[in-house]
């Protein structure tokens, strides 16, 4: 999978809902919980995920705070496999019990 140009990076977070470049290389976006166990439940959903489409995020859990990087290291920057997966993981952020 081919490299994103910064162009189309931008057009792509447009659509994404609280995703933010961090570096020319990752995205990444926070979500919030209303109980701690709630976020590890989501985590387990999107390591699941991630597993299955063989693409994994760095995940980070402080709390009721979980926060979702993503980056294709074979390429040395973002793809649209990133950000297909960021969508998902929204996805599974509307689903999960907040």
């Amino acid at each position: 999978m081919d490299r994103l140009s910064d162009e189309q990076i931008t057009n792509e977070l447009a659509s994404l809902a609280d995703w933010e470049r961090v570096d020319e290389n990752w995205i990444e976006r926070k979500y919030r919980f209303k109980k701690y166990l709630s976020g590890v439940k989501f985590v387990d959903q999107v390591a699941q995920f991630a597993e299955n489409k063989q693409h994994h995020p760095l995940i980070s859990i402080d709390y009721k705070k979980v926060t979702v990087k993503f980056s294709s290291w074979q390429e040395k920057g973002l793809t649209a496999l990133d950000l297909e997966m960021a969508k998902r993981v929204d996805e599974l952020y509307v689903q999960a019990e907040k």
